[in-house]
C-alpha cells in the first residue's frame, strides 16, 4: 500500500451518510491506510438524529451523542479530521445541494483516494434492505468525484469566493459493493474496526455479539483456520 504521493501522505477522504457507516462497511481499510501513514479525513453527511428506540430520546440529543460517538471511533481508525454535513437522518437524497458541499470537501482536503457506498444495491439478499441514505449518498458522492470536483467552471463561487481550486482524485473505493473487484487483506487492522466501533454505543447494544459478527463476516473462507486472515471487499474505480 504506497503512502507517499509526491513526497507527501497520501490523503484519503470518506464519505458516508451515518455516523458508524465508514466502521462498519471498511474501518479495517480505512484504519490500514491512518496506520501506513496516510491522512484520513472522514465526512459524515448526516448525524444520524433518528436512529434510535429510546422513548426519551430526541434527535438534538441523539446529534450530540452520535458526532461525540463518530469523533471518537474517528480517532481510534486514525482519521485526522471528521466532518459532518449535518443533513436530516433518514431524508437523504443526491440533490446538487449535496454533491455541492461533498465538492467542496473534496476541492479543501485534495484527497488521492475517496471511499463512499454503493449507490446500486438496494437488498442484501434476502436477508436486509439497503438504507436509501447509502445509495444518496453513493450517488453523490460519485457525482462530485466525476466531473464536478474536476471542472473548475463547477460551482465557480468556490474558487472564487473560498479560494478552492478544482481537484481529480486518481482512485474511488466503493464500500458494500454489489460487484466488488478487490479483496483487501485487514488481518492486521481488524482489531482497530472493532475498537472503533466500541464507541458507537448509542447504535450496538451487545458489544460481544458485534466483535462476532464482524470477525465472522470478514474471515477468508480460503485461509487456514489456525491462521484467520481478516478481509474487506470493494470496487475500486481508476480515473484517469
Amino acid at each position: 500500500m504506497t503512502t507517499e504521493t509526491e513526497n507527501r501522505p497520501l490523503r484519503v477522504l470518506g464519505v458516508f451518510a451515518h455516523p458508524d457507516d465508514a466502521m462498519f462497511f471498511c474501518g479495517a481499510t480505512l484504519a490500514l491506510f491512518a496506520m501506513d501513514g496516510a491522512e484520513l479525513t472522514l465526512v459524515v453527511a448526516t448525524s444520524g438524529d433518528k436512529g434510535s428506540d429510546d422513548l426519551e430520546m430526541t434527535s438534538e440529543r441523539l446529534v450530540e451523542i452520535r458526532e461525540a460517538e463518530e469523533r471518537a471511533a474517528g480517532a481510534a481508525l486514525g482519521a485526522k479530521d471528521v466532518v459532518f454535513l449535518r443533513y436530516k437522518d433518514g431524508e437523504l437524497a443526491p440533490t446538487l445541494d449535496l454533491r455541492r458541499d461533498i465538492v467542496r470537501m473534496i476541492r479543501m482536503k485534495k484527497p488521492d483516494i475517496v471511499f463512499t457506498l454503493d449507490p446500486t444495491v438496494f437488498w442484501y439478499g434476502t436477508g436486509g434492505i439497503n438504507h436509501p441514505d447509502h445509495r444518496a449518498i453513493g450517488e453523490a458522492t460519485l457525482a462530485a468525484v466525476f466531473p464536478t470536483a474536476r471542472d473548475r467552471l463547477n460551482f465557480p463561487e468556490q474558487e472564487r469566493d473560498e479560494g478552492l481550486e478544482a481537484h481529480k482524485a486518481l482512485t474511488v473505493y466503493i464500500a458494500g459493493a454489489a460487484d466488488p473487484t478487490m479483496t483487501l487483506d485487514v488481518t492486521r487492522s481488524i482489531d482497530t474496526k472493532i475498537r472503533s466501533l466500541h464507541e458507537h454505543k448509542s447504535q450496538i447494544k451487545d458489544m460481544e455479539a458485534m466483535e462476532k459478527r464482524i470477525k465472522e463476516r470478514a474471515l477468508d473462507p480460503t485461509a487456514p483456520s489456525q491462521y484467520p486472515r481478516y478481509v474487506e471487499h470493494f470496487r475500486v474505480i481508476q480515473l484517469r
